[in-house]
C-alpha cells in the first residue's frame, strides 16, 4: 500500500462524514463507548500518531499528550481528519526505502503504517456512520488491499468490506464468529502488496 491508497481513504471518508455535519455528533455509538465526535476525534489522533511515530523511527517516543477535542465542530473535525491524514502521506513521501516506525503490534515499514492509518479510517468512519444510522461501505479495492497488509489469515471467498469489519472484531462473518482479540500484521512483507 502506499499514499496514493491513504489519501483515497480519507476523501472517501471525508465525503461521508461530511454530508452529515449537520446531524447531531453527540449521538453515541451502539456497542461502544464513544459518540460519533469521539469516533472522528481518535481517528484524527491516531493518524497524526502514526506519523509522528514513523518519523520518529523504530523505538517508542512518547514526549507528548495528543488529543483532538471531540467537542470542536464536525466539519472541523472532517478537516482535521484530512489535514492529519495529509501529514501522514507527507512523512511516508519523504522517507527512505527501508523507514521504520514504532507501534506496538510491530514495527511497521511505510506500507504497513499506511495500512494501519486506512484500515483505522475505514473502521471507525464507518464506526460513526452506525452512530448516526448512515452506512459507509469503502471501496473493495481499498478494503482488499487492507486485507491483504494487515490481516492475511482472514477467510477467503467474502467480500472485501464485510472481511475488513469482521478482521477488525466489528461482526461475524457467514458462519465464522465474531473475533474477539485480533493484532495487525504490520511489520514489513517480504512481498509488495
Amino acid at each position: 500500500m502506499d499514499t496514493t491508497d491513504l489519501r483515497a481513504a480519507a476523501s472517501e471518508c471525508a465525503t461521508h462524514l461530511g454530508a452529515l455535519v449537520a446531524a447531531d455528533w453527540t449521538t453515541p455509538i451502539p456497542d461502544m463507548e464513544w459518540t460519533v465526535a469521539q469516533a472522528v476525534a481518535h481517528v484524527c489522533d491516531t493518524v497524526l500518531w502514526y506519523a509522528t511515530d514513523f518519523a520518529a523511527g523504530p523505538t517508542e517516543l512518547s514526549t507528548m499528550d495528543l488529543a483532538v477535542r471531540p467537542s470542536t465542530p464536525p466539519s472541523d473535525l472532517v478537516r482535521t481528519l484530512t489535514t492529519f491524514t495529509e501529514v501522514l502521506a507527507r512523512t511516508v513521501d519523504g522517507s527512505r526505502p527501508g523507514d521504520r516506525g514504532w507501534h506496538d503490534a510491530g514495527s511497521p515499514d511505510a506500507s504497513g503504517v499506511i495500512a494501519m492509518a486506512t484500515d483505522e479510517l475505514l473502521i471507525h468512519t464507518a464506526d460513526a456512520a452506525t452512530g448516526l444510522a448512515t452506512p459507509f461501505t469503502p471501496s473493495p479495492a481499498l478494503a482488499s488491499k487492507v486485507l491483504a497488509r494487515l490481516f492475511p489469515e482472514a477467510p477467503p471467498g467474502h467480500a472485501p468490506w464485510a472481511t475488513l469489519l469482521w478482521a477488525n472484531g466489528r461482526q461475524a462473518l457467514g458462519d465464522v464468529p465474531r473475533r474477539g482479540k485480533w493484532q495487525w500484521h504490520c511489520a514489513p512483507l517480504t512481498v509488495d502488496v
